[in-house]
């Protein structure tokens, strides 16, 4: 497994970036710098265990309360009882589950999972799509690096990723297939994911909340992944569609993706602090 030290930058009011499935902190090296360059926020980007670069899973099955109790980790070694809390899919469910602990000044989604009971449909059409993807996810293990140079390679990526395939370099397609390479959480958690419902309580969230949604979104597309949180979260929950960009949009929108974030973050900053937390 490779080893991607977190992003930690800038100064201020702790700020926790949180990355999908089968991703690592990388997906916010174009985000992260943005944010500390307003000298408002100490920006931080972990690798969750079971990802590439984060640290290994101590159990065969992987879920969303490991997550957590893994980021914890990081948060308490950084001396952050609370931090505001940007997380995209995957990231988005363990931010959910960091605020049900106390950890969250204030949460921003961006595609978020878990948006489902039990028995949804939903959780198990997600599922399907990952297990679906299974040939791919060879492909890329037995080729490597050489996997970007196959037809069609660039296209496959973006269809989890991205609007277009446009909407990814050379050097994303690349860290791409290093990351999915090197994703032992791929089988662990998709495993637990059939046996656990998705996010429950969500009436109980009392802090700023933020939901991103996705236009071109493709692997939790709107609104049947929407569905559960727009039932469940409270109506003075924040949301914003993104037009024309896919599942994981710091890959090509950074710019976009910080400044809604920035914009976010700043009005929590102009509330009493007893009020964040």
């Amino acid at each position: 497994m490779s080893r991607r030290a977190p992003i930690h930058l800038g100064t201020g009011q702790p700020v926790l970036l949180l990355h999908p499935f089968m991703m690592s902190q990388n997906v916010w090296r174009e985000v992260a710098p943005r944010l500390a360059a307003t000298g408002r926020y100490e920006v931080f980007a972990p690798t969750m265990a079971g990802h590439n670069g984060g640290r290994r899973n101590t159990s065969w099955l992987l879920d969303s309360n490991a997550l957590a109790d893994d980021v914890e980790i990081y948060l308490d070694t950084l001396g952050w009882d609370s931090a505001h809390i940007v997380g995209n899919s995957l990231g988005g469910w363990v931010a959910f589950q960091l605020e049900r602990r106390g950890r969250a000044r204030s949460l921003t989604a961006i595609a978020p999972a878990g948006g489902w009971h039990r028995w949804s449909p939903a959780k198990y059409e997600i599922v399907f799509k990952f297990v679906a993807g299974l040939p791919v996810w060879l492909t890329a293990k037995v080729f490597g690096p050489r996997a970007a140079r196959l037809p069609l390679a660039r296209a496959a990526a973006s269809v989890p990723v991205s609007a277009t395939p446009a909407g990814i370099t050379d050097a994303d397609l690349l860290d791409i297939i290093d990351d999915v390479t090197h994703c032992p959480a791929y089988y662990q958690l998709l495993l637990k994911a059939l046996l656990l419902p998705g996010l429950m309580e969500l009436a109980d969230t009392d802090i700023p909340t933020y939901m991103v949604i996705c236009e071109k979104d493709r692997v939790l597309p709107h609104p049947r992944f929407t569905r559960h949180f727009r039932r469940h979260l409270p109506s003075t929950t924040r949301y914003t569609e993104l037009d024309g960009v896919g599942h994981i949009p710091m890959f090509e929108a950074p710019e976009r993706i910080a400044d809604l974030i920035r914009d976010f973050l700043d009005d929590q900053g102009n509330r009493p602090r007893e009020a964040i937390g």
